[in-house]
């Protein structure tokens, strides 16, 4: 009997059954028990996995590079300027080499088709890092910090304050809605999910019964919340639009002001990380010198409190991409989810 989840991609989230979701989430606390006690799991000896980054990382690539390793597997980074996707050489031809020679292949970048095309044509599983729609390899990691904290899913009331119209917003919003986890996106008029992935999440939740909110109002969106997550104002590529965004988002700026306003003491704060918490970076200082303020998405009072689980959710990236490449490529018994 094969495995379900044997040779196919993970390209959205809602590719996969709630089941589904719900087995990789709890593969990757195992397998985050088994890196903690020193057991060795080389799901993947052998196999070589190629890492094609059109946009540059740090979580993503070390996340995948250490799961690899961990795995048995040899990783191979092809940066954006090793790679010709489009340019000198179609999608199509570059999937089908690559199939070729690697067993597995991780795409980070702009477009959803793309990475849809090279799973089309390469033959090999090849897993979504990120695209401007989708960010599956991070739901994976969030639901499971989510999962270590509270000890379920369902129930759990999960907001996202910020740009709601990003990658992370969508695939929170649907992701969150598939697992039973009732999402609230509070987020500027302008700055919302568009109809097509609220109706999409709405679906799912009416099989769940996951109640979803998206407001403009911080007061009752934060209310009641477990956990607090936000992402950076400026996406990459849009770096034009910073000065509308700060006069825009400073009021859905997670402070400590606003994890009074949830009315739960044991609520959580995430993000995916890099975060504006401060002026250590060039950016941060950049903005401060344009625009007088030294935090952006979070203060950095918040994201070093109690509650703050941003660090945790980082690390889980690599154990729950160690679980997707494991499950998708490993020959593992899985018959069901």
């Amino acid at each position: 009997m094969t495995s379900i989840f044997q040779g196919r991609s993970l390209l959205a989230e809602k590719d996969f059954t709630k089941e589904e979701l719900e087995y990789l989430i709890n593969f990757s606390l195992h397998l985050k028990d088994l890196k903690k006690r020193g057991i060795p799991h080389h799901y993947l000896e052998g196999k070589n996995i190629a890492l094609l980054f059109e946009k540059n990382s740090t979580r993503t690539r070390s996340a995948f590079t250490t799961a690899a390793i961990d795995l048995g597997a040899h990783p191979e980074f092809l940066g954006k300027d090793d790679i010709q996707l489009g340019k000198k050489e179609s999608v199509e031809d570059t999937g089908k080499v690559l199939g070729s020679m690697f067993d597995g292949i991780e795409f980070r970048g702009f477009s959803q088709k793309v990475v849809e095309d090279l799973a089309k044509y390469s033959g090999v599983p090849v897993w979504n890092g990120l695209t401007d729609e989708w960010h599956p390899t991070q739901m994976i990691a969030d639901f499971m910090t989510v999962k270590e904290n509270f000890g379920k899913l369902e129930g759990i009331t999960l907001t996202y304050v910020g740009d709601g119209r990003n990658n992370m917003a969508n695939s929170l919003l649907v992701t969150g809605s598939m697992l039973g986890v009732n999402i609230h996106i509070v987020a500027p008029d302008s700055l919302q999910p568009t109809k097509e992935v609220q109706d999409l999440a709405e679906g799912y939740a009416k099989k769940t019964g996951s109640k979803n909110m998206i407001t403009s109002n911080v007061d009752e969106g934060v209310k009641g919340s477990d956990v607090l997550y936000t992402d950076v104002w400026v996406s990459m590529g849009e770096e034009d639009k910073f000065d509308e965004r700060v006069k825009m988002l400073q009021p859905y700026q997670i402070n400590m002001d606003m994890v009074k306003k949830t009315g739960n003491d044991d609520m959580i704060i995430m993000h995916c990380l890099p975060a504006f918490h401060d002026t250590e970076t060039e950016y941060g200082k950049k903005i401060y010198d344009e625009f007088g303020i030294k935090e952006m998405e979070i203060t950095d009072e918040a994201f070093r409190s109690k509650h703050a689980r941003q660090f945790e959710e980082a690390e889980n990236r690599m154990h729950s991409i160690k679980a997707i490449m494991a499950a998708t490529l490993g020959n593992l018994f899985i018959p069901h989810a």
